[in-house]
């Protein structure tokens, strides 16, 4: 038996969770208001802030039990493989770079680091959004300049691959599977053998999302680069904030959107399978990198996760297009606390040995 201390750093609030091997003791969502953000520089300035509401809510959830491991949402840094590292200085000190740009999920190992060493346990990171495990044509787009970059949920997919894997009653790393991750983001990966071979990128290419532009004409987006009305921030914000259905029907809320349609909304209802379709195509797209015929490998399953899997009128949508690839599995909703409480079991229990960051950084020259 043992217990685990997650830790999700957001935008506005930092999620906190203890679990006794895979069952949750507690779970409480710390909520931050732009006020208290907002006299803080960077995201790691707002460390001593976080980890003190973080002791706080230990200390009033305290059961007397010890605590075996602390892990913390994987940042955005260097590609990483997926799996659970383990948090030691060098890592902390790249987390806390921001770079190549801020994220809240930095924060998480730092915090777990921190907390792990006042109790003499390891902390762990579990499948960072920057996993990158792509084949090399994967990375070839149309400019070598401008190869794609390996963005994911790769938490959850992860996840929900593993959960797929036991209900078919096969190894997770011998899995051929297209899994959609449809949320606020949408990211649609070929997992072929324990690795995501390739990946749509869930904000510069691929479908559109309720707030994500996804990809774009090219042409057009250097037109509107040099049209002398943008920045490249407004631009960037534009892009992968306020696009999608936020852009084409005012809101990034489905259920709202899913409200007007049966209120007779025309141009909502147009957005919304449109949306549908776009995932459809990128699911088949990706199903190509997972299928050898040659070999005689095909996908197993076409996987739905993340919010929106939640709308089951939304995946109809989607499955009736994409239901010849493979059988369509249903995984609603995206239990990031636990699949960072399991990624740190794994280690603990030498289920999976956990990986050194220096053993992936870029080399200094």
């Amino acid at each position: 038996m043992a217990f685990v201390l997650s830790i999700n750093p957001g935008s506005t609030s930092t999620k906190v969770a203890r679990f006794q091997d895979e069952t949750p003791v507690w779970n409480e969502i710390i909520r931050h208001t732009g006020e208290e953000l907002a006299s803080f520089g960077s995201v790691a300035e707002q460390f001593d802030f976080r980890l003190s509401t973080i002791l706080k809510l230990i200390e009033e959830h305290s059961d007397g039990e010890k605590t075996d491991a602390v892990v913390g949402r994987g940042g955005i840094i260097d590609p990483l493989p997926g799996g659970t590292f383990q948090v030691d200085r060098s890592l902390v000190e790249r987390l806390k770079l921001g770079k190549p740009w801020e994220h809240p999920s930095n924060l998480g190992g730092i915090l777990a680091e921190a907390l792990a060493s006042r109790w003499s346990v390891p902390a762990f990171i579990v499948d960072p959004v920057c996993v990158d495990e792509m084949i090399p044509e994967a990375r070839i787009m149309g400019l070598p300049e401008l190869p794609k970059p390996s963005f994911s949920h790769a938490l959850n997919i992860k996840a929900t691959v593993r959960r797929a894997a036991k209900d078919l009653g096969v190894s997770w790393d011998e899995l051929r599977a297209v899994v959609a991750h449809m949320g606020g983001g949408v990211s649609v990966v070929a997992h072929s053998r324990g690795r995501i071979i390739d990946t749509s990128n869930g904000t510069d290419c691929g479908p559109f999302s309720p707030s994500r532009a996804g990809g774009l004409p090219v042409g057009e987006v250097a037109k509107l680069c040099y049209s002398g009305h943008c920045t490249e921030e407004s631009l960037k914000r534009r892009f992968a904030g306020k696009a999608g259905l936020l852009a084409y029907v005012g809101t990034s809320d489905v259920r709202e959107v899913r409200a007007r349609i049966d209120g007779g909304d025309e141009k909502a209802a147009l957005a919304y399978r449109a949306m549908a379709w776009q995932i459809a195509k990128e699911i088949a797209a990706q199903a190509t990198s997972v299928t050898d015929a040659a070999k005689g490998e095909k996908v197993d399953a076409v996987l739905f996760t993340g919010g929106i899997a939640y709308d089951s009128k939304f995946v109809r949508l989607v499955q009736e297009r994409v239901q010849w690839i493979a059988p369509c599995l249903l995984y609603p909703g995206e239990d990031e606390m636990l699949a960072l409480a399991q990624g740190a079991l794994r280690a603990l229990r030498g289920e999976e040995r956990a990986k050194s960051y220096g053993d992936y950084a870029p080399k200094q020259s």
